[in-house]
């Protein structure tokens, strides 16, 4: 059965490292310090608006004010809404990714029961957080094959996770499958999150658990 962690983060700029802007799409990189931090003030500000107001409220100008900058400051790396949402949904799935290595160098020192429970349980609990829920159906495609990048990062821990449990002969055609199925079950459960008080699917997710679990043993 499907349960949540109970160290979940919240927010998506919680769990990404405010300084390292590598991944996140700018209209242009940031180089001198002071000019990072204005971007990661900002996308805190962003982070924080969205969980406020709603994704709507997201315009240059509000996230400007919020972060205490200039709008022309800010317009030269996010220059509107789609550029803000963009990269907050760059941190979101930085921040799924961080959970899944965190989990994997768990299972190699102690051995989790049921890591196909826990890795549910751990994305699902990302998946809940209204405001990141909200931030990325407001996305309809990440700029440069971002997201296509972060779902091949993702095959590649699932893959990871599996031949640390011991299932050595799942190789990446099998750990591409496990998670294009995850993913798609996940964004059904929770594909009203936000919009209704009646909160995820939970058989969805309890029914995700046991699919996984049963194609990893009989495949």
């Amino acid at each position: 059965m499907h349960h949540a962690p109970d160290d979940s983060l919240s927010g998506a700029a919680q769990c990404s490292r405010s300084d390292d802007l590598s991944a996140v799409p700018l209209r242009r990189i940031p180089i001198q310090m002071r000019s990072r931090d204005k971007v990661s003030r900002a996308l805190a500000a962003a982070d924080r608006i969205a969980g406020r107001e709603g994704v709507e409220a997201l315009t240059l100008t509000r996230v400007a004010e919020e972060a205490g900058l200039s709008v022309g400051a800010l317009h030269q790396y996010l220059p509107d809404r789609d550029a803000i949402s963009a990269a907050l949904v760059v941190r979101y799935h930085e921040r799924i990714e961080m959970f899944m290595d965190d989990i994997i160098d768990r299972v190699e020192v102690d051995e989790i029961a049921d890591p196909v429970a826990e890795v549910v349980g751990h994305i699902a609990a990302i998946y809940t957080d209204e405001r990141s829920a909200r931030i990325v159906r407001s996305v309809a495609a990440l700029p440069g094959g971002l997201g296509r990048a972060h779902k091949a990062r993702m095959a590649v821990k699932v893959c990871q996770l599996m031949q640390v449990c011991g299932l050595s002969d799942c190789g990446m055609t099998v750990a591409r499958t496990v998670f294009a199925a995850a993913d798609a079950v996940m964004h059904e459960a929770f594909g009203d999150v936000g919009e209704s008080a009646d909160g995820p699917d939970t058989d969805l997710l309890n029914e995700l658990e046991a699919m996984i679990r049963a194609y990893l043993v009989n495949r």
